[in-house]
This record gives structure tokens, sequence and C-alpha cells, in this order.
């Protein structure tokens, strides 16, 4: 990476030995084991949440910006905070990284306005997407057909020219979660489509509130007034959230907000309810 690229992506702005400690992992070299154990750390530790786009607050998507939030706050984000962050850490410890975007819902025409890394190291190019809700547990080979396991869910790559497709098998079949290019993006990139996703009415994430946990065995989203809870086989259990019930719901999440913030979700979660009735 150049002296440019450097200052383009600000990684020295990350705190990397406090971002170590939320996620409660060693310093470590660069390998393909070291890969895999901190994007399971980072997901185990910082949940995927859009708390700051639904309450109008977005502090955008500059490094320092993210560090303060997510490493000394101890905040969730979405997918630009997740990545660029992890992106940093990756950098700062010696890791080849390059940052890319990619489709969601690709065989719905869904926007082309996700965050996600390739990272080379001992020879193989992985995808690393630590900010994809409750999906990717650990890395994934770029290999076309390769099988994994992820938390408990079957995913695999597929490859149609320089298109990559990530799969989840599902009861119906394999489902396409994202696919993207081999074109690395830029800052601005990332800028213009956060803009959009924290700011437009079609976005999915202008809507409505979006919390999304992962571990080994177990998915739980929050999407609007709706907890899922996941367990692979299909098991999923599906309970409507009241006002009353947000805020303990949210500490059960991991996500921490201050209480004036949880005032302005419940009033916002009440609201929604509210015309849903």
């Amino acid at each position: 990476m150049s002296e440019n690229e450097h200052d383009e992506w600000q990684i020295e702005a990350v705190d990397v030995d406090a971002y170590l400690a939320r996620i409660g992992h060693p310093r470590v070299e660069p390998s393909a084991a070291a890969l895999r154990s901190l994007h399971e750390a980072h997901v185990r530790a910082i949940p995927f949440e859009n708390i700051d786009v639904i309450l109008g607050q977005h502090p955008g998507i500059a490094l320092p910006v993210i560090n303060e939030k997510l490493v000394r706050r101890g905040r969730g984000g979405y997918c630009y905070e997740h990545a660029l962050l992890f992106a940093a850490v990756l950098e700062n410890l010696g890791f080849d990284v390059e940052r890319r975007m990619a489709r969601t819902r690709p065989r719905q025409s869904g926007f082309r306005t996700h965050a996600m890394l390739r990272v080379r190291v001992d020879g193989t190019d992985y995808l690393a997407d630590v900010g994809f809700g409750a999906n990717l547990f650990t890395p994934m080979p770029f290999e076309d057909g390769v099988l994994a396991d992820q938390a408990g869910w079957k995913h695999r790559m597929t490859r149609e020219g320089a298109l990559w497709t990530l799969e989840i098998e599902t009861a119906e079949g394999w489902e396409a979660l994202h696919s993207s290019g081999e074109a690395p993006q830029h800052y601005s990139d990332y800028e213009v489509a956060h803009h959009f996703i924290s700011t437009h009415p079609r976005s999915p994430f202008s809507r409505k509130l979006v919390v999304m946990r992962l571990d080994q065995g177990i998915s739980r989203r929050l999407v609007g007034d709706e907890l899922t809870v996941e367990r692979p086989g299909g098991r999923a259990e599906v309970t409507k959230v009241s006002v009353d019930q947000l805020e303990s719901v949210l500490r059960d999440l991991d996500v921490r907000v201050s209480d004036a913030e949880f005032d302005a979700l419940r009033a916002r979660h009440g609201s929604t309810q509210d015309k849903e009735i």
C-alpha cells in the first residue's frame, strides 16, 4: 500500500491495542489462522446495528470517528464501520488488505452498497466480512465452489468471470447473499454508499431498527419490532418486542447506548408499532 493510500484510509487513527482488548484477542503476526481467529473474535464481540442511522445522528465513517464509537465507546455499527475498522487493524498488524464493494441480494437487483474486504495471507485471497449482519463468522477463501461452515450454516463461494457470489444453503436451495467484483474501492466510494444507505427512504437501514448477532449455532436478529432467534436446520423463533421490552432486548444483544438514546429509540419504536396496527 502506498503512502497516499494510507492517508486516504487514516489507518493510524485506530487504537489497535484497545481494539484487541475489546474483542479479547492477543496481538498476532499475519497468518490464515490469525485472520480466522480475529474475524471470529470481532463478530462475537461487536454488534451489527444501525441505531445512529435510525436516530438521525450518524457521525460518519472516517476512521477516527469509527475508532471513537466502536472501540472507545463500545458501540456497534453497520458494514462501513465494521469493515473499515477491521481493515485498519489488519493493515496495522501487517496483513495485505483490499477494500471492496458488494451488491446485496444480487438476484433481486439489490443495492451495490455493502463494504467487504479481500485479505491476502499465506498465498490465498480471503473474503473477510465482519459487517454482514448475522452471516459470516469466519473468512471464506476466494475459491470457486468452496464450502464452509459458518457458525452452523453452510455457505459457499462461486465465481462467474470476475464476479464472486457468496451463497447460503437454505431449505429451498442456495440463496445468493451478495456478489462482488475485484475492483478496489476508494474512501469516497464508501462515503457515497453510506450517505445513500443512511438517508434514502428506500434503504433498508433508514426505516427500521436492525440489530444482528451471530455466535456458534445461533443467529439473533432484531428488525423493527420482531426478534428472530434461529438455529441451524431452519429452526426459528419469532417474537414481537414491545416498547417496554426494547431496552432489555437491546442489552441482551450487547448494544450499548446512552439513556437518552434508549428513550429516543423507545419513542420511535412505539411510533412504528402504532403505524403498523
